[in-house]
């Protein structure tokens, strides 16, 4: 087997079939150090760019997700490189990624599911990028895990005002719902009183009251 052979075959195995030429290519094309690694709680990837300590591009993936959730995350830091290689002093997220962004989903938006597709064109056509549709599209691509249950996946949206509930990225604190503000709700730490607000398409815990 040769090197792109079994570099080709590693890919197929974290991603939609029709994705892994280009993604192949364009690793190449850019000379990217690219790792799969276990998964990590803080974040599903990295980019790094060229530095003193480490030659050429990275790009780091957590390696358990599903094939289009893989992709989805491959394409966000595809979309750093992309800003670095044209704007290398710019905000990580600022108005320069979000292009990018936008132009990479636009040009491999029908490599993801047909039920994504309507939210897809919806999110790309307009910066800045909207938060909630980015967290729909991630949300429905969650849906392709293996194990996935819909019962251990509720959003804070789902929840009547008034509900307990413990953030899945952050379960140490015990929240309230209070109110819901466009695209968010105001809550209120149990323990301590203080108020955050959160993304009305966070996935939370729910707590039953006492």
């Amino acid at each position: 087997m040769t090197t792109e052979e079994r570099y080709r075959r590693i890919l197929s195995n974290h991603l939609p079939a029709q994705a892994v030429d280009w993604v192949y290519d364009y690793l190449n094309r850019y000379r990217v150090h690219f790792h799969i690694t276990r998964g990590r709680r803080s974040k599903l990837g990295d980019y790094r760019w060229p530095q003193e300590h480490h030659e050429g591009h990275e790009i780091s993936i957590n390696g358990d997700l599903n094939s289009y959730l893989f992709l989805w995350v491959f394409l966000h830091e595809a979309a750093h490189l992309e800003t670095h290689l044209r704007h290398p002093r710019v905000s990580p997220h600022g108005h320069e990624w979000q292009e990018e962004y936008r132009s990479l989903l636009a040009a491999h938006a029908a490599l993801f599911p047909a039920e994504v597709q309507p939210t897809l064109a919806r999110l790309t056509r307009h910066i800045p990028l909207s938060r909630t549709l980015l967290r729909q599209v991630e949300q429905t691509l969650r849906r392709y895990d293996p194990d996935y249950r819909p019962e251990e996946h509720t959003l804070l949206d789902q929840l009547p005002a008034g509900s307990r509930f413990r953030l899945k990225a952050q379960p140490d604190l015990l929240l309230e719902s209070l109110e819901r503000r466009r695209t968010r709700w105001l809550c209120r730490d149990t323990a301590s009183g203080r108020q955050y607000t959160v993304a009305a398409t966070a996935e939370v815990i729910p707590v039953p009251l006492s």
